[in-house]
């Protein structure tokens, strides 16, 4: 295993895992006849990956990339997102992941608020990037993969000359806010490489045989999980990293058998989905040892195990910290949201809305830190721009989750809720705030209150609570439960044509009066009482048959 102590930066890491491990395969993409790039499926050697990464580096270093430079990738799922991603850390560039399913309105906040140098987008989607250059305030150089090698453009800022180090930038990717905004959490060198070592070091059920295993990860190289945590586990221990162009339950048992995957990572979304799947030999035909994700239904957590003959192991992480909590270890409280317990380099304690810890057995919020003497070791660098917000998570010295939680006596920690105003839908975190400024900006909307309402499948789904202007109350009034539909789909349509299409309401939900306090600030928990569910009530629309990517 590469001992990332000796090593400074990825780039340093990746020529000792490409020395050591040479000919072993690092990454891979399953043969897929209907994908638009690389049909039969590829493999790369640690040996080919930094070849290619070196030549690449050389590509944009000779156009003058370097520090402090961001380039915003928006390349899917591809192999070139991640051979990109390495080559501009080896510059001191860092990397700005787009979201694929990001609107207009979504890009150009990205390009303002990251301001990349430049943007290497897919042939297909640079329509709609340069459409968004073109709002933007904030103007850069824009590239196609297709042409990168013929057609990259010099830089307009020139970089300064800067060694990479530990601490320096080397991603940036965009989570949801509380204030409807996303935040940019810069990820340091240091902190990409120790997640990828923790994960690797977990042991227990969770053990990483050095250069035996290939682990499958179908989730988005845009999110922390399988561009950072799975990705720097397999480079450091001379592993195979298995990336699916995205998850499809019809395509999952096949490409896991035929991958030879022994390990799988997984969100709560994926269960349900696989659970429906008619039965079938392949889906024992496997060599998985665990799975490895969060949020499996605890109803569904034994059912799964049982029929498809391997244990998921729950974990907790999230952007700003990734080295995750999971139950590394039997018992495993299969049928709980047990998610792990506190340990040196990861310590958490639960407490109230003043910061004092609550008795164990009682929800409150996790805190976490790496320890008294080095709170944030390992942890993101910070919000980008904004010293504010990440000043305020870090209140008295311990990061704040903003998940409710609950210890028991054995120290076991317990998943409860997330915060209030953040919908967690098939993995994908929704600003509550951001969804909310969209809708009012419609010409028939006075209030609005977004909120999360339980879904079957996906484990949340956007539920919108709309107080409409009077002469459109009056219309619903004339012309029924029509006239609410329409409307109703005219505001979805709004959400759907600007934002990204997990983000529209599932749900709507037209009331008279959004209760609110004397200083106008809404009570979401007074729209329904504890224990009415909004999606059984007479007279909400549902739209989810809408939501499309």
């Amino acid at each position: 295993m590469i001992e990332i102590e000796q090593y400074q930066t990825i780039n340093a890491a990746l020529i000792a895992a490409a020395e050591k491990y040479a000919e072993q395969p690092l990454f891979a993409i399953p043969e897929n006849e209907k994908r638009d790039y690389d049909p039969l499926g590829l493999t790369l050697s640690f040996t080919q990956v930094a070849q290619k990464v070196e030549a690449l580096a050389e590509l944009y270093k000779s156009q003058g990339y370097g520090f402090p430079h961001h380039v915003a990738l928006f390349l899917e799922n591809r192999p070139a997102h991640l051979l990109h991603k390495l080559a501009l850390n080896q510059v001191a560039a860092c990397c700005v992941p787009v979201n694929p399913s990001y609107r207009t309105q979504e890009l150009v906040y990205l390009f303002e608020h990251a301001k990349p140098e430049l943007v290497v987008v897919l042939e297909k989607n640079l329509a709609a990037v340069q459409v968004a250059i073109e709002q933007s305030i904030h103007k850069p150089n824009l590239v196609t993969l297709e042409r990168f090698d013929n057609e990259l453009p010099a830089v307009k800022n020139k970089a300064l000359h800067h060694q990479p180090g530990s601490d320096t930038p080397a991603s940036i990717l965009y989570t949801s806010g509380t204030t409807g905004r996303p935040k940019g959490c810069v990820l340091s060198h240091r902190y990409e490489l120790a997640s990828g070592d923790w994960f690797a070091r977990k042991g227990g059920l969770v053990q990483i045989n050095e250069g035996k295993d290939r682990l499958y990860n179908p989730l988005p190289l845009f999110h922390i999980n399988s561009s950072v945590l799975s990705f720097f586990a397999m480079l450091l221990t001379g592993n195979c990293q298995i990336q699916s162009d995205r998850f499809q339950p019809s395509r999952w048992w096949q490409e896991v058998h035929d991958s030879q995957a022994s390990i799988v990572h997984y969100l709560g979304v994926i269960i349900p989905l696989l659970l429906k799947q008619p039965e079938l030999p392949i889906e024992r035909m496997h060599q998985v040892r665990f799975g490895h994700g969060a949020g499996v239904e605890p109803q569904l957590h034994r059912l799964f195990e049982e029929r498809f003959g391997f244990p998921l192991v729950e974990l907790w992480g999230m952007t700003e910290i990734v080295r995750v909590f999971n139950v590394s270890e039997a018992p495993r409280k299969v049928g709980s949201r047990a998610f792990g317990r506190p340990v040196p380099g990861l310590e958490a304690r639960v407490v109230d809305a003043n910061d004092q810890e609550v008795p164990r057995g009682q929800p409150g919020e996790m805190v976490v830190r790496h320890s008294a003497a080095t709170p944030r070791k390992d942890f993101f660098s910070g919000y980008l721009d904004d010293p504010v917000a990440t000043e305020k998570a870090w209140k008295n010295g311990w990061f704040h989750t903003g998940d409710i939680v609950y210890q028991a006596e054995d120290d076991m920690l317990h998943f409860v809720d997330r915060d209030k105003n953040i919908i967690r839908r098939s993995g994908e975190n929704i600003a509550a705030a951001e969804v909310e400024a969209m809708i009012l900006t419609h010409t028939a909307v006075r209030q609005v209150a977004v909120l999360a309402v339980i879904d079957p499948i996906r484990e949340a789904e956007v539920l919108a609570c709309v107080e409409l202007r009077p002469e459109y109350m009056a219309e619903i009034e004339l012309g029924g439960r029509l006239k609410a539909q329409e409307i109703a789909e005219s505001i979805f349509n709004h959400c759907h044509q600007q934002l990204a299409y997990y983000k529209s309401p599932g749900w709507l939900w037209f009331t008279e009066e959004i209760p609110t306090t004397g200083t106008q600030k809404i009570q979401k928990h007074k729209i329904f009482a504890p224990d009415v569910d909004p999606t059984t009530l007479a007279d909400i629309i549902d739209l989810r048959h809408l939501k499309r990517r």
